[in-house]
């Protein structure tokens, strides 16, 4: 029962797991701009390298930020679409929860310990929010570790985050690696966010109770560009 997941909100990455979260098969390309261009082919490849079709497809996950807006509607419009065409469901999960599991994983951390996700948020600001990593689920290990939020998420300054959390606080992520002089990055964490960890998410959740997994988006910032505000009539 394959499940397709995509992430959109820093590098352009598909992967397609099965049911118990084990990964099929995955790609991901570091570009920040040409989204729309690349999604829609890696989705093709992804799934012949895993022999399959799309029709065996059972349902979509996306990574919903937070991001800057253009690339993130990119990924989420084309995972609705998708999801729309085959007849399955889409569920949407936290770029920051999946890469904070990803290097919960990679790192071996102990449950209890805290880490701050961190993604580029562009203008020397960060994306971040604070994790916990939790007790392995015993009747999922496939699943790996999960985590659970703490605080966030906030586009603020690396300087300001680290104020907020304590800079002993390990961090992750490309924009903890952008600012090591704010963050305590760790060496050999994930930067991006894997989409299998999203997929992965996604089942823990559904198979913990949850209706529904929305696909809104996390922007945190108003948009650069907004509706002109209606003129005022001169008075006669």
């Amino acid at each position: 029962m394959p499940v397709i997941a995509l992430d959109t909100s820093a590098a352009v990455a598909v992967s397609l797991t099965d049911d118990a979260g084990r990964t099929l098969a995955s790609r991901a390309v570091p570009e920040q701009r040409r989204h729309a261009e690349l999604l829609a082919p890696m989705i093709v490849d992804v799934l012949a390298d895993a022999g399959l079709d799309r029709g065996d497809v059972t349902a979509v996950v996306v990574g919903t930020g937070p991001a800057p807006f253009t690339g993130l509607r990119v990924g989420l419009v084309t995972a609705r679409t998708l999801a729309l065409a085959l007849g399955v469901p889409v569920h949407g999960v936290s770029s920051l929860d999946a890469l904070a599991v990803g290097a919960a994983r990679e790192l071996g951390l102990a449950p209890g310990t805290e880490l701050l996700a961190a993604a580029d948020a562009r203008r020397r600001e960060v994306y971040a929010a604070r994790y916990r990593v939790l007790e392995p689920q015993h009747d999922a290990p496939d699943a790996g570790p999960l985590v659970e939020l703490v605080a966030g998420p906030v586009v603020d300054s690396a300087q300001a985050v680290a104020a907020s959390i304590g800079q002993d606080v390990l961090a992750v992520g490309a924009g903890a690696s952008l600012y090591p002089e704010h963050l305590a990055a760790a060496p050999g964490a994930p930067a991006h966010p894997d989409p299998a960890d999203l997929a992965r998410l996604a089942l823990a959740r559904l198979a913990a109770g949850a209706e529904s997994l929305p696909t809104e988006p996390l922007y945190l910032r108003r948009p650069d560009v907004v509706p002109p505000a209606e003129r005022k009539r001169a008075s006669a």
